[in-house]
């Protein structure tokens, strides 16, 4: 089981309820229970159509469920858009990056930092030093300290990945939804992102969609597995991997 911090009480962040979700008539949730606890990491493994994606939706907001209860805290997210629960401390990474290829590094995590940039403040809003300390320690934290100038549409699929999980940061989220991060990247770039979310999760609570069993063993975390909408097994990467139930489904394909 993850240890926590501690310094950090162990609480539940996350709780989602006998959440429901269909679409026509195909339940892409279906009950579905999961708890994910205050500075816990949680893998959440499962075949293509589990509910994982859909999983990330209703606590992002995207979709709302037809059932159930999606709790951050004591707040009940399904009350809220996507833009609100954004800045709840909820921030989510898709698969494919999303980041400003026509700026350098540096601008791209100036431009996600977390401020007040209403209309009149816009117009005299200056970087401070304390702003700037943290994008440079942020840059380090990701490994992309020789990069800082650099155009961010130059960088290695895997150097993308890790800027934008940088430009969430600095966006000061208590809670991390990282969906697939290291598909397509190299053996190397799988390595330091391991090592990377590991790093982050130390002060934060992260939970990580991932097909790569290999990567998921590394993380060192608890895995949850998910078939048809609900919890199929959960525990130790090495329990759910001995799980019948899981190796009929999942592994066994």
């Amino acid at each position: 089981m993850t240890q926590v911090p501690p310094h950090r009480s162990v609480e539940t962040l996350l709780f989602l309820d006998n959440v429901t979700v269909s679409f026509d008539g195909f339940k892409a949730l279906n009950g579905l229970n999961l708890d994910v606890q205050s500075g816990e990491m949680r893998a959440i493994i499962g075949p293509n159509g589990a509910g994982k994606t859909t999983m990330m939706d209703v606590v992002t907001g995207k979709t709302k469920p037809d059932t159930g209860r999606v709790t951050f805290r004591m707040t009940d997210l399904t009350r809220y858009d996507e833009a609100a629960i954004a800045t709840m401390g909820i921030g989510r990474k898709f698969q494919k990056p999303t980041v400003f290829e026509s700026h350098t590094v540096w601008d791209n995590l100036e431009l996600a930092l977390k401020s007040r940039r209403d209309p009149l403040t816009s117009l005299r809003w200056r970087l401070s030093t304390a702003d700037r300390d943290r994008i440079a320690a942020t840059i380090a934290r990701i490994g992309l300290d020789a990069d800082s100038a650099r155009i961010a549409g130059a960088l290695s699929h895997g150097q993308k990945q890790w800027l934008e999980i940088g430009m969430l940061l600095m966006q000061e989220p208590e809670l991390l939804l990282v969906d697939e991060p290291v598909a397509g990247m190299t053996d190397g770039e799988t390595e330091k992102t391991a090592l990377l979310l590991r790093d982050i999760a130390r002060t934060h609570t992260v939970v990580v969609v991932e097909h790569d069993m290999n990567f998921v063993r590394s993380l060192g975390v608890r895995v949850t597995v998910l078939h048809e909408g609900s919890v199929l097994s959960e525990g130790s990467l090495e329990k759910v991997q001995n799980d019948p139930r899981v190796i009929e489904v999942y592994l066994g394909r």
